[in-house]
């Protein structure tokens, strides 16, 4: 992987605080399952980063999954407000 590659992943993102939303939901039933959970925007910063990647920006979509993008190395994070807890 070059360094301007991007890495795009599509993938539900829970909002913080506790409004119903599906991605909880969804949360709870793969808690289930043995590592097996929805992350929020910081959750998926931190995974990323922890991979060698850095999260670039995660662009939500209406179908109700966000596409969240990263590059190699650490830089900082645009990500939309509504996604970050306060």
């Amino acid at each position: 992987m070059t360094s301007s590659a991007r890495l795009l992943l599509v993938e539900r993102v829970a909002l913080p605080g506790n409004e119903p939303q599906v991605a909880k939901l969804l949360d709870l039933a793969m808690l289930s399952f043995p590592g097996g959970r929805e992350r929020t925007a910081t959750e998926w910063e931190a995974l990323l980063r922890g991979a060698g990647f850095a999260l670039t920006r995660i662009v939500p979509t209406e179908a109700g999954v966000s596409i969240i993008e990263s590059q190699l190395g650490y830089e900082r994070v645009r990500v939309p407000s509504a996604l970050v807890s306060a």
